[in-house]
């Protein structure tokens, strides 16, 4: 017997818990009926027409992303209007729609932990802890193998999909790079956090110019990391390949499967 909506988003909020949960978050059941089954989960970073689109073509009933499609508050949910169309696209279909964000940020296998994974940090630990030690934003740690600013960065080319706005990097390319710092999804608020500032490099996304200078002079002056700057949407993806290994392990006979559509906003630069 399949399990419904909710008992999935059960099972979604024991994977990702909502008290782990920024209080200016949104995730949880967004919409679809709570008794309606479900054979087939599709995984997004967002819930944009082209990932909604998707869903339903490839006939899933649950479409969990990870970021809230009504993270603010909205006074309309028209169909001239990008949120209201994907939720009345949704609903006619009878697909409903879960949002695991910044809840599913902080656990021991978030989209942070993940990116640290690939990049082989030993003794990894959150950058700003929870309740749980071992759960938090962020996460700062070791190298395997120490390496340059550079190649580092040339490592993330193959670690991450492929955008337009590629990866930006502020440092020297020769500069070596044992402790690495890293927060997926927009990060520029740890900047100051000491993990950060103890580390030799800074991974994260929509680095803004202020902030970014400022770290960039203090790093002159011996007192900040290098700083690479990803693209949030690649950044996050990465983790939905380990969310659907956990919800095939506690959802037996549900069909789980992951967008490769690119859903970063970006579509091509132009360099001077």
């Amino acid at each position: 017997m399949s399990p419904t909506v909710a008992e999935v988003n059960a099972v979604a909020q024991s994977l990702w818990p909502l008290e782990g949960a920024e209080s200016w978050d949104a995730p949880g059941l967004l919409s679809g009926d709570p008794d309606a089954p479900v054979t087939h989960i599709h995984l997004a970073v967002d819930a944009v027409l082209d990932t909604v689109d998707e869903a339903l073509q490839i006939g899933a009933d649950l479409l969990l992303v990870h970021h809230p499609l009504l993270l603010r508050g909205v006074t309309s949910v028209a169909e001239d209007r990008y949120k209201g169309a994907a939720l009345a696209r949704l609903i006619r279909a009878g697909c409903g729609l879960i949002a695991a964000h910044t809840n599913a940020d902080v656990v021991e296998t978030g989209t942070s932990a993940v990116l640290a994974d690939r990049l082989n940090l030993v003794d990894a630990v959150p950058i700003v802890p929870g309740a749980i030690p071992t759960r938090g934003i962020g996460r700062a740690g070791t190298l395997a193998e120490p390496t340059t600013l550079g190649r580092l960065a040339r490592e993330l080319a193959t670690i991450l999909p492929p955008t337009a706005a590629g990866i930006r990097v502020s440092g020297d390319y020769d500069a070596p790079i044992s402790t690495v710092a890293l927060c997926g999804g927009a990060g520029d608020s740890l900047l100051g956090a000491r993990a950060v500032m103890d580390a030799d490099v800074y991974i994260t996304s929509d680095l803004r110019h202020h902030p970014a200078s400022e770290s960039r002079e203090n790093a002159r002056l011996g007192g900040g990391p290098a700083l690479i700057d990803v693209s949030h949407w690649a950044s996050e993806w990465l983790w939905l390949d380990t969310a659907a290994s956990q919800l095939r392990e506690a959802l037996d006979g549900v069909t789980v499967t992951v967008s490769d559509l690119r859903t970063d906003p970006w579509d091509f630069v132009v360099v001077q």
